[in-house]
């Protein structure tokens, strides 16, 4: 089977899209598959790893991806119309796999499908024009906006499948009329093989909180800034930020500006050394803005699971991210603007470590059973129809039943946060901590 994938990035970038689309490749050429990729030569953050073998990498010269709204629009226009000749001028695949970078790539999906006669599935990472609407970049009721959706969305329901990210991203869609039919929810992975399971390190009285990754207009700063305000005088608390993104100057600067002494920042590491970052933090940050919610997922949840390291969600209730806290019970969900129930949360975790543990652990139980990359890829593959070896019939069989109402496997947890019962929806109250009697 030729199989086509289109995406900006690819590995070696270090973009998160360009790591997940890579590990689907390699799972399609294990499994027989002549697998052709169309990306850019523009880095978003180079590693030192070298090209994948078995792979047809295929790098169209784009202009450089920078910051800023116009460079940014720049690059994606150059990859869209090279992409475009470069998707007709190979031999005819059997499917189309289209990402969303840039935005609007599914429109060359569905002209190959109509004028080549292929298959064409969308893998919908953000969902746009959305994205851009709720970060304030396009008015809601300008014309454009109205124009970019309808161009989406024709895209859409012409496409052979759509996978999507969470039941909040699948409502999202639905909402806009595409039919649920054609919508699978595959969550995202991390490699259990790269990202291991560590004891945690000597604390010597310092809770690690770790934000790993990119820090950009669609994550909630505010919160993170006021909780460290409120404990920058506390000595037990240390909170790094590994990795980069638009948003991160401006929280230097705000912890330059404020003289928050226990805060570091760090570079971008290499995949390869993601598992050493996270096995240094005792609690992993991951935010959200609450107007993004369906409109992305953050796909930082999985690598804290696969490291044993529970998470402290800060963003909106019903995203993908608090269900999957709260159906394996590895986490704790605050509202955006709610610093307080997190500070609480925190001060109580200094004094109660073996709460993160446990947590922890029960993350990293769910991250084997549901999120491991093999088990992600299968599924995906499930999805495209490509024939499976018998090591993953299983998986493909639990994805071909279940992919288009949401999750795969169900959790073993005990609907307990900290071994007390949930609030509804295992969300934290305003000001309120969940401690266990029997782990405090």
């Amino acid at each position: 089977m030729r199989i086509l994938l289109l995406n900006q990035f690819f590995w070696p970038d270090a973009a998160r899209t360009g790591e997940l689309l890579a590990d689907l490749a390699q799972r399609l050429v294990d499994d027989g598959c002549s697998v052709t990729v169309v990306c850019g030569r523009s880095p978003y953050v180079q590693t030192r790893q070298t090209e994948m073998a078995s792979v047809q990498v295929l790098r169209a010269p784009v202009l450089p991806f920078r910051k800023g709204i116009s460079a940014r629009v720049l690059s994606y226009f150059s990859y869209l119309l090279l992409a475009l000749w470069h998707s007709f001028r190979q031999a005819r695949p059997d499917i189309v796999v289209t990402l969303t970078t840039p935005p609007l790539l599914s429109v060359i999906g569905a002209l190959a499908k109509r004028l080549r006669g292929c298959r064409h599935i969308i893998w919908e990472m953000d969902v746009y024009p959305d994205v851009a609407v709720d970060l304030g970049v396009l008015r809601p009721d300008s014309w454009l906006t109205r124009v970019l959706t309808a161009i989406a969305n024709t895209a859409r329901r012409r496409a052979d499948g759509i996978i999507v990210l969470g039941n909040c991203m699948r409502q999202r869609l639905i909402d806009q009329g595409i039919s649920a039919e054609k919508i699978h929810v595959v969550e995202n992975w991390a490699d259990g093989e790269l990202i291991r399971a560590r004891a945690p390190k000597s604390r010597n009285g310092t809770l690690s909180v770790l934000y790993s990754g990119n820090l950009g207009r669609a994550h909630d700063v505010e919160t993170i800034c006021a909780v460290m305000e409120k404990l920058k005088d506390d000595e037990r608390f240390h909170f790094t930020f590994a990795g980069f993104g638009g948003r991160r100057p401006g929280l230097q600067d705000f912890c330059t500006r404020r003289g928050i002494p226990n805060v570091s920042f760090q570079p971008y590491c290499e995949r390869e050394e993601l598992g050493d970052v996270l096995a240094g933090a005792d609690i992993g940050l991951v935010t959200q803005r609450a107007e993004c919610l369906g409109a992305l997922v953050p796909s930082k949840i999985y690598g804290l699971m696969a490291a044993a390291r529970p998470i402290l969600f800060i963003g909106p209730r019903k995203s993908t991210a608090d269900q999957v806290l709260s159906r394996h019970d590895c986490g704790w969900q605050v509202d955006c603007g709610d610093a307080d129930s997190a500070v609480n949360l925190l001060l109580n975790f200094a004094e109660s470590p073996d709460v993160l543990r446990h947590a922890g652990e029960r993350g990293h139980r769910a991250f084997l059973h549901e999120y491991d990359r093999h088990i992600g890829t299968a599924r995906i593959a499930a999805i495209l129809g490509v024939a499976l070896p018998a090591r993953a019939r299983a998986v493909a069989a639990s994805a071909a039943s279940n992919g288009k109402n949401g999750h795969f496997a169900p959790s073993n947890g005990n609907g307990h946060i900290n071994g007390i019962p949930k609030k509804p929806n295992g969300h934290v109250g305003t000001g309120r901590v969940w401690q266990s009697k029997s782990e405090s």
